[in-house]
């Protein structure tokens, strides 16, 4: 059972941020090292320097924005049945699943921060995968102790964790649902029943798929003609073993993950030829969702909420903000080369301190506080020069950390994110995702399993023997990188905003915060600025960059590269509250979405 959050009072806040302050730690970072399941009892050890408050006299109406608008019609049509954000996120969720299924679905994991308007409650729902109890930390070793290729580990049975976007789902329901569970699923069976028409994103990312080494023969019997050729765009797709697990779930809810056929499909896609995996129903049936304490810090006048881990993204995106607010960034601007160049070296030196010391913290000691550490990341800050690009960048000492094997995680693809902001002014900020293009390409009930595990370091230890903190362990659940994130100023909802990308998640969530925040872009204006990807060699949205502005960093010896085939891109989606009360949305038009305003 979970228990309630009870909201300390202003004297508890002042107190705990004092003691805060004379331990030399900021933010409500909560204890590096808690176990997870615990932590919704740790509030008032964990609470923000700044509270969100309660704004029970909401009148802006709602907004959907996700990236398909099959989706966001399914979440609008929840909304204006009096439904809450919750509601609306579980009828986005299973649209996605079916439209969309190359980045999220049912036999995926999720992470969601959500605003409850009433109380000012903010809470966040990992329903991250785990690994079964039969993983092991070499098991994406081959004979020889060298890696297995890359495609040939998606693929695996060994790629599979056990799904928990659905279980997620359900746990934010009790707590925060106003409809019955089983109407949210209604518009995913019926399009699932009647068909939907293939998108140009969906065929282009078949495509992808089958020029990759093709598909299995179930994926490919879904979405192809003849084994080969992708279905056509605008072609009718009909999913009846989908709508048939959707209603089996708008039945039972996260039961049916564990028990019954859909428990026996899924465990038999796992264990099948070739590289068979362990997951097992005895996993399915241990696993449980958590609610978690935010990640929360100030930047400048605002207070911003994200992941904690297993999820890097919370901490990331504090600690690129933390390191640009030594800067004056508003006065350097949206198409100045000292702008660009003071973000990029930020997003170097937080993803090298992510990459060190991130990942599941019931296994692993995370330095959160450390990491975002107001003092810390000041003298991370004094690396940056204004003149030239730091020669290479080293993970630093952040307080309370130790030594930590040089990471060997991959890059996943196949991920989504959507904003929620519903009539009583509730919001929900939620990532989804299969990790890989349609997962591990195996499917179970009509929808893809995920390739999660493939997230974990694919070697346990560097080549000097250091442990890496994200290799495999059983029951573990791999680091990851999706962000998530809402916004307050003055206590009240500012914006919520997120994106898919792999790793690059952290960066293009960045970029859009400090695109609004400190240069005071619109929300679609700070979607649509170039990306730049600074996790290794600088990746750069060439395509979208001023050539002058490219060569310019490259005078301050900023090595880049094209972002062609570097990944699926961005897929950013924001909702902002302006000052006269108006919702203002944002769909990233790299991909298919769109945001919708819902009428008070």
């Amino acid at each position: 059972m979970t228990r309630s959050l009870k909201r300390p009072s202003a004297a508890a806040v002042i107190a705990v941020f004092g003691a805060l302050m004379l331990t030399g730690l900021s933010g409500c970072a909560g204890v590096a090292g808690s176990d997870p399941a615990s932590a919704s009892s740790s509030r008032v050890a964990a609470a923000p320097i700044i509270e969100a408050k309660a704004n029970a006299a909401w009148r802006s109406g709602g907004m959907v924005a996700a990236a398909n608008p099959l989706a966001v019609d399914a979440g609008v049509e929840i909304l204006k049945a009096g439904g809450s954000a919750v509601d609306a996120a579980i009828a986005v969720q299973a649209v996605l699943g079916l439209v969309e299924p190359q980045s999220s679905g049912l036999g995926g994991g999720a992470f969601m921060v959500h605003y409850d308007a009433t109380t000012g409650d903010v809470i966040t729902y990992d329903g991250r995968e785990v690994a079964p109890r039969g993983a092991t930390p070499d098991m994406f070793l081959m004979a020889d102790g060298q890696p297995m290729n890359s495609l040939d580990a998606i693929r695996s049975g060994r790629s599979i964790g056990v799904p928990g976007a659905v279980a997620m789902l359900e746990m934010a329901h009790r707590e925060h649902g106003r409809l019955p569970w089983a109407r949210s699923w209604d518009r995913a069976a019926r399009l699932a029943e009647d068909g939907f028409a293939v998108s140009p994103r969906l065929n282009e990312m078949i495509t992808t798929a089958v020029n990759r080494g093709g598909l299995p023969t179930d994926a490919a019997n879904y979405l192809t003609t003849d084994g080969r050729t992708p279905r056509p765009i605008g072609s009718t797709l009909v999913n009846r073993k989908y709508a048939e697990s959707v209603r089996r779930i708008a039945r039972e809810g996260a039961k049916a993950f564990r028990e019954g056929p859909l428990a026996d499909e899924i465990v038999a896609a796992a264990r099948r030829e070739p590289v068979p995996g362990t997951l097992s129903h005895e996993d399915l049936l241990a696993y449980r969702p958590n609610r978690l304490e935010p990640v929360c810090d100030t930047y400048r006048v605002y207070l911003v909420c994200g992941m904690r881990p297993p999820s890097s993204g919370g901490i990331a995106i504090l600690s690129v903000l933390g390191t640009l607010e030594n800067f004056d960034m508003s006065s350097m601007g949206p198409t100045t080369v000292a702008g660009w160049h003071h973000f990029i070296e930020a997003q170097r030196l937080a993803y090298a301190d992510r990459d060190a010391y991130v990942a599941d913290d019931r296994y692993t000691s995370v330095p959160l506080a450390g990491l975002i550490d107001k003092t810390y990341l000041r003298s991370r800050a004094a690396l940056i020069s204004t003149d030239r690009a730091m020669a290479s960048v080293q993970p630093g000492n952040p307080p309370g950390s130790t030594p930590r094997g040089r990471d060997a995680t991959g890059v996943g693809t196949g991920t989504s994110h959507f904003v929620i902001v519903d009539t009583r002014g509730n919001v929900v900020s939620m990532t989804t995702t299969v990790e890989g293009l349609f997962g591990s390409q195996r499917m179970a009930g009509g929808f893809f399993l995920n390739n999660q595990l493939t997230d974990f370091s694919f070697r346990p230890v560097d080549d000097s023997g250091a442990p890496i903190a994200n290799a495999v362990a059983p029951g573990k659940k791999p680091r990851s990188s999706m962000s998530p994130t809402i916004v307050f100023r003055e206590g009240r909802f500012e914006l919520a905003v997120g994106s898919p990308g792999g790793n690059a998640i952290i960066a293009y969530v960045s970029k859009a915060l400090v695109g609004m925040l400190d240069w005071n872009l619109s929300p679609q204006q700070a979607v649509d600025l170039p990306n730049m990807i600074a996790r290794g060699p600088l990746i750069a949205e060439v395509s979208r960059a001023d050539p002058a502005l490219l060569e310019q960093l490259a005078a301050k010896g900023h090595a880049f590269r094209s972002n062609r085939g570097a990944g699926e891109g961005s897929g950013l989606h924001a909702v902002r509250a302006l000052p006269d009360g108006r919702l203002v949305g944002a769909a990233d038009t790299r991909r298919e979405g769109r945001a919708v305003a819902v009428s008070p």
